[in-house]
């Protein structure tokens, strides 16, 4: 019963926000492969890996998670923090300056919806997006 228990709580924790980022709704993006769930606080923003991969380096990763971040928040990415499952960035977004439209892919990526839905939590809609680099 106790191992049970301890499998419910561990997959619970499986995809869950940071603690800074903690009832923010996510957007989930796919860049080259590599899905996120994308979460913007002020200034940062966490990319989430949600999908499957076999042993991935941080180094592909980072920029994935620093593409899917630019695209959520509409802001430059100027460091990417963490490992191959969590990844934080630290945005960039100008002085007051007008964001870039963050559902418009900018010249540097190609992007494709997938899916897109109304969550039933939040009420708001969810972009499923497939991106790659150009």
């Amino acid at each position: 019963m106790r191992v049970l228990l301890f499998m419910c709580f561990a997959l619970t924790a499986c995809n869950t926000a940071g603690p800074h980022f903690r009832g923010l709704p996510a957007t989930t993006v796919t860049v080259d492969g590599s899905t996120f769930d994308v979460r913007v606080n002020g200034r940062l923003a966490e990319a989430l890996r949600t999908n499957m991969q076999y042993a991935p380096r941080f180094g592909p990763i980072k920029q994935r998670a620093a593409a899917a971040m630019e695209m959520v928040s509409g802001c430059r990415v100027k460091e990417v923090r963490g490992d191959q499952a969590l990844a934080t960035g630290i945005l960039d977004c100008g002085k007051g300056g007008p964001r870039i439209d963050r559902l418009t892919p900018q010249d540097e990526y190609s992007c494709y919806t997938l899916d897109s839905y109304v969550s039933p939590a939040t009420g708001e809609r969810v972009l499923d997006l497939d991106c790659t680099v150009i």
